[in-house]
């Protein structure tokens, strides 16, 4: 099987053994890598008793997936997977960097992690050595240390036993910081300093296994392809279309801050209380002062969208983190009340240090600031931390409790929607309204009240992933942005940014043969291939459990601030029309194969060879109310 390594280890926690897996070329083909492949390995170990599976219990998979186009096509990823705490479905949820090719190289297309260590520990992988290592001196440490603690220990070891290679590079790492150490639901699993797997709250899987890190170091080549004289063409011409981007090789997509407030009025300010500003502060250039480092690439990407951003003397100085991209300038900023690049940088530089997803915690720190503002929680509340819009100093503190699981940290760590439930019952007033999540997962930072920017009624109600703005449904199917097109990005495991053009968008086909031999169209994706994983992820999220289930028609729905009006700016009076969305989200049911409750339809799954979630899904069928 071309493009591929092989082979997945299999590490079981609890036993410590290690043990070397395959996958056929039927299950491949079909599943292809990434969050595809997560979606296939979580219903067939995990789906009979999926609905009592506790996400952050030792029961729970982790999983770190490459896939066939990882190395090749520019802008590599790695895919962490698992049941979310978050949502209590199946995210798939990808950093950029290059642990998976480091992992490729070493033999290994993937890691599926069993079970729970007994003490803090790491996965070290040099090619086919691969054992488990004690992480307590690292356990409590923040991303830095953790990073710096990693990269030396390993180095000196790989220069010890093999002096002969001269000095190493650096390994490849995956960690969690203190966030995901404490069972954070909103924690990320890390890469470098500032990259992150946020959506799904894997951070937290993570340390509920004890496993602090997977360190790689992988000195074989890529796995061969079926025809490299085209894999090197079609590298190529992508390169050409993405050189063309100068604005987002120049500032990524932190040249939003400003942007997405002022012109299209889908930016979260205060909670998303609003969404139009016109904080010229808060502008491409102000961040640019900060740069350190134009373009920083992660392998084999043209668009270089990253940017070195630190903070070099002040109240915040040694503050390091990239460029903050615009979720962060969105929900560490403007969310917050904060119009300062600086500060934003150092609030993202901590979230970082923390181990926590700006976007989640973001989210988070803008509901808590709210139930602050309306008298709902006070002072008192929060340990003497006046959490007022902008205080930058106080979102700090705030989160640094998140962290630590203190005081009302401990309950903000369970993530917005959790949080809500909890402390409408300690208060004894409905938060609801403040709660800006899709079915437990945090709404990423593009609006869709104005709909100048993620302009379908059904993008967030009717995404498998829920809140996640890198994969929302849409029409129609075959939309450059729909559903179906991320799911095959996050599959084959490689950064959409460089597929924003529709000529590069068509390139994609014709890689997937010459690397792999398989010769799938577009049609076949979106009818047959996408589309069965499509529906594994739906079968799953609506089975959810055991803490959380989802209703289809009651939750396929937008968060209820989304009903509200917006008050200011050029699309003031403009709020979500819950008719519409109710026949947008009918369309997209009739379109994606579901029945008119939003459970994915029996014929469609037979079609698909999806016989077994058939018939559990008749168990979701039969208790939906009438």
């Amino acid at each position: 099987m071309k493009g591929y390594a092989g082979k997945f280890l299999e590490v079981d926690l609890s036993s410590k053994n290690i043990k070397e897996t395959r996958f056929n070329e039927d299950i491949l083909s079909q599943y292809i890598g990434g969050r595809g492949l997560a979606t296939k390995i979580l219903w067939d170990k995990l789906g009979k008793n999926w609905e009592q599976t506790d996400p952050l219990g030792p029961e729970n998979l982790l999983l770190m997936l490459s896939g066939p186009l990882t190395g090749y096509v520019p802008g590599a990823r790695l895919c962490v997977s698992g049941k979310s705490p978050q949502s209590n479905g199946v995210v798939g949820s990808t950093v950029g960097g290059e642990f998976a090719v480091e992992l490729k190289c070493a033999g290994y297309d993937g890691i599926i992690f069993y079970g729970k260590a007994e003490k803090p520990v790491y996965l070290f992988i040099k090619d086919s050595e691969v054992e488990l290592k004690p992480a307590n001196h690292i356990w409590g440490k923040g991303s830095q240390e953790t990073l710096k603690t990693l990269v030396k220990e390993c180095r000196e070891e790989l220069s010890s036993r093999f002096p002969r290679r001269g000095l190493w590079k650096e390994p490849q790492i995956m960690y969690i910081g203190p966030a995901g150490e404490k069972r954070s639901r909103i924690a990320v699993v890390a890469a470098k300093w500032a990259h992150a797997a946020g959506y799904g709250g894997y951070g937290g899987v993570m340390g509920s296994k004890n496993l602090k890190a997977v360190v790689v170091k992988g000195t074989e080549p890529l796995p061969d392809v079926v025809y490299m004289e085209k894999v090197l063409m079609l590298i190529n011409k992508i390169l050409e279309i993405n050189f063309r981007n100068i604005v987002f090789r120049r500032w990524g997509t932190g040249n939003l801050g400003h942007d997405v407030g002022s012109r299209t009025s889908s930016e979260p300010v205060r909670n998303w209380q609003e969404e139009w500003h016109n904080e010229e502060s808060y502008g491409s250039y102000e961040f640019e002062k900060y740069w350190v480092k134009r373009y920083w690439a992660d392998f084999g990407c043209p668009t270089s969208c990253l940017k070195l951003a630190v903070i070099r003397s002040g109240p915040f100085e040694g503050s390091i983190t990239d460029n903050p991209d615009y979720e962060n300038q969105a929900y560490l900023g403007t969310n917050l009340g904060i119009f300062s690049a600086e500060e934003n940088i150092y609030l993202t530089a901590l979230i970082d240090e923390l181990g926590l997803c700006g976007i989640q915690a973001g989210n988070v720190l803008g509901f808590a600031a709210e139930l602050y503002e309306k008298g709902i929680l006070t002072k008192q509340d929060f340990e003497g931390i006046e959490l007022k819009w902008g205080n930058t100093k106080a979102f700090s503190t705030l989160a640094q409790m998140i962290a630590d699981r203190k005081g009302i940290g401990d309950i903000l760590a369970e993530g917005t929607h959790r949080a809500a439930l909890i402390i409408s019952k300690l208060k004894g007033v409905d938060v609801s309204l403040y709660d800006v999540t899709e079915k437990g997962v945090a709404i990423g930072a593009h609006g869709i009240r104005s709909e100048e920017d993620y302009p379908g009624y059904e993008s967030y109600a009717c995404s498998v992933q829920a809140g996640d703005h890198t994969s929302v449904a849409r029409f129609p199917l075959d939309h450059g942005n729909s559903e179906l097109r991320s799911l095959l990005y996050d599959t084959g495991v490689f950064c959409w940014f460089n597929f924003f053009e529709k000529e590069a968008q068509d390139l994609l086909w014709p890689f997937i043969e010459a690397v792999t031999g398989w010769r799938i169209t577009e049609k076949q994706w979106i009818e047959t291939v996408g589309r069965r994983i499509l529906h594994i992820q739906r079968a799953l999220l609506l089975l959810g459990g055991p803490d959380l289930q989802w209703v289809p028609l009651k939750d396929d729905d937008v968060p209820l601030r989304w009903y509200t009006p917006l008050g200011a700016g050029p699309y003031k009076g403009k709020a979500v029309d819950r008719e519409r969305l109710n026949r947008d989200r009918k369309e997209y049911y009739e379109a994606i194969g579901w029945d008119e409750n939003g459970v994915p339809l029996s014929t469609e799954l037979r079609r698909l060879g999806l016989q077994d979630v058939d018939v559990k899904l008749d168990e979701i069928r039969k208790n939906l109310p009438k």
